[in-house]
């Protein structure tokens, strides 16, 4: 666990784990509304080397960045109420290319996941402070010592 007290901080921390990330990755990203998910968002990005704009995609499902180090596809299922739509809208080829994946609300359709994820759960514990929980599963593998 990691704590963060503003949301700089949260941001720093997303830019760290950037750098350890390799093509393929998936990051799930839970907590609730507020907690901190779009913020650790756009530091994956900044840690990436995107440096316009990183919106929430939440009317836009997916937001794709092919400007960094690596691509980067910026997921929000939080207004999915079907599984079934992530194939329908072919988002496969992403959550299976050749760039970094982050699933913002990934509950929503764990069935298109594959078993190595890293789980990011945030937890709010007032206005400025959230803990960072780091969950690497199916063989996904990372340090919290790198995050430091």
């Amino acid at each position: 666990m990691i704590e963060t007290h503003s949301a700089e901080e949260t941001r720093t921390l997303g830019a760290r784990l950037a750098k350890m990330l390799t093509p393929g990755d998936i990051v799930l990203l839970q907590g609730e509304l507020g907690a901190g998910k779009s913020e650790l968002a756009r530091g994956v990005a900044r840690g990436l080397g995107i440096t316009g704009p990183v919106p929430s995609p939440s009317f836009t499902i997916l937001n794709a960045y092919d400007e960094g180090s690596l691509p980067f596809y910026h997921f929000d299922w939080y207004r999915i109420d079907d599984p079934e739509e992530i194939a329908e809208m072919g988002f496969e080829e992403q959550l299976h290319g050749d760039g970094v994946s982050l699933i913002e609300w990934s509950e929503k359709a764990e069935e298109f996941l594959p078993e190595r994820v890293l789980n990011v759960r945030i937890h709010t514990v007032n206005e400025n402070t959230r803990q960072i929980y780091f969950e690497p599963r199916g063989g996904f593998l990372m340090s919290e010592d790198m995050l430091q």
